[in-house]
């Protein structure tokens, strides 16, 4: 969906979950040894359990207690270092159409609410990346076991 719907100038990274929008590259070793951490546990639970109106984009609601433990524990170990985006309450989602016109997104939004249904998301792992300005660097992929 986010090949169909989402800009293609735009569409630079695969589709995700951003836990944090900014860390500072001062703590990129230690964020690789957490993820690294993390990606050695099972997968975590998730599921997509709605469709969000972004304004100029639609978006799936994501629910998992294991990611928000994940985020939380990051969050309390890079404390101070937390830009106010990233101090904000997390809304977990997965976007799939942005920088849109409203009335396209409104339309997107409509077809999917008709046929949607809760189901089960596979989370398969974590990830670190640079933003270059516009384009978008990985750094590093630490995929679950199990």
């Amino acid at each position: 969906m986010r090949r169909t719907h989402y800009p293609p100038e735009r569409n630079q990274v695969p589709a995700h979950l951003t836990l944090f929008h900014h860390l500072p590259p001062t703590v990129e070793a230690e964020l690789g040894a957490r993820l690294a951490a993390y990606a050695a546990l099972p997968p975590p639970r998730a599921r997509l359990s709605g469709v969000i109106d972004l304004g100029e984009g639609t978006a799936f609601r994501v629910e998992s207690e294991d990611m928000e433990d994940i985020r939380h524990d990051l969050a309390e170990a890079f404390r101070g270092l937390l830009t106010p985006q990233d101090q904000a309450p997390w809304r977990p989602h997965v976007t799939i159409q942005n920088k849109v016109e409203p009335r396209e997104a409104k339309r997107l939004q409509q077809q999917i609410r008709a046929t949607f249904q809760p189901r089960p998301l596979a989370v398969k792992g974590l990830a670190s990346w640079r933003y270059l300005g516009g384009p978008w660097e990985p750094i590093r992929r630490y995929s679950f076991r199990g």
